[in-house]
């Protein structure tokens, strides 16, 4: 892609995106993701009723008299975007791929974080650690990140969304708000690894999809070609039963993946590339306020 395409695409998204994040999803964010966070503000002599866990005992030795530390809501967050820019993300059959769409999700999650003076990065995944822009605030930085998202050529086409969570918990060292976004497309579970990073982060799940996941059209012989893979088959899209079944494996899929965010406590939300991504964001931040 030429530069010049390139920053008109991007001046195209910023404008859409960050109408978006100024007009509708400003208190939302504030009131879903705002004060989960706590930072260290004082010490202060233990009360009656104070926990005892939060006493200061360096401070307690040096007073000989009990003194408790005094936690305040954070003022600002970090927003890190968990991007996965492997070879699946490139189909679509409707109005955009699901890369256009992970890429509009992700700027206006983005603007809306620095409307609230937030610091944002990002990491690019694909089955390997592609590209990682630590945090960082302002507008200039958030479009860095926009045309990284637009131009971006992964080394590999494959997924893996456990090492990208892993990755997460190791670089970041203080508490964040994660946007993990993907279409799951990934060969091996990451329960455990999701579960351990959202005790120490606020991680939440944005599934994009395309409908032929879930309904493959009936349009005859189909040859198909697995993205990540690379390998081609033809199918017989007239066969019911074929359709029953991919719609089946759809749907098994999907009831592992709500299990796997249920189970650790995700927050999540998923979005066709034939839908309003805007309605499941606000449905999104309405649960969480």
């Amino acid at each position: 892609m030429e530069t010049s395409e390139i920053l008109k695409k991007v001046r195209k998204i910023e404008i859409k995106t960050r109408g978006l994040s100024r007009n509708i999803f400003a208190g939302q964010y504030h009131s879903a993701f705002k004060g989960r966070g706590m930072a260290f503000s004082e010490v202060r002599e233990y009360q009656f009723g104070d926990d005892v866990r939060d006493i200061d005992w360096n401070v307690t030795a040096r007073f000989h008299r009990p003194y408790v530390k005094v936690f305040e809501e954070e003022r600002e967050l970090t927003v890190m975007l968990l991007v996965d820019v492997s070879g699946s993300l490139n189909y679509g059959t409707v109005r955009q791929t699901k890369r256009d769409m992970t890429t509009e999700i992700a700027a206006t999650l983005a603007f809306s974080a620095i409307q609230n003076n937030d610091k944002i990065g990002v990491i690019f995944f694909s089955d390997k650690i592609e590209k990682y822009i630590p945090p960082k605030k302002g507008r200039k930085h958030i479009l860095y990140i926009i045309r990284e998202m637009l131009d971006f050529h992964p080394e590999s086409y494959k997924t893996d969304v456990g090492m990208a969570i892993e990755f997460l918990t190791k670089v970041m060292k203080r508490r964040c708000t994660a946007f993990l976004l993907s279409d799951f497309y990934t060969r091996s579970a990451f329960d455990d690894v999701l579960d351990i990073s959202n005790r120490k982060h606020d991680v939440v799940a944005i599934q994009v999809y395309d409908l032929s996941a879930k309904e493959l059209p009936d349009i005859g012989l189909l040859k198909v070609r697995d993205a990540e893979t690379g390998h081609e088959m033809l199918i017989d899209t007239s066969s019911k039963k074929l359709r029953r079944a991919h719609t089946a494996y759809w749907m098994q899929r999907q009831n592992e993946l709500r299990h796997t965010f249920t189970r650790c406590n995700v927050d999540h939300v998923s979005v066709s590339t034939s839908e309003d991504y805007v309605k499941k964001l606000m449905m999104l931040f309405d649960k969480r306020a």
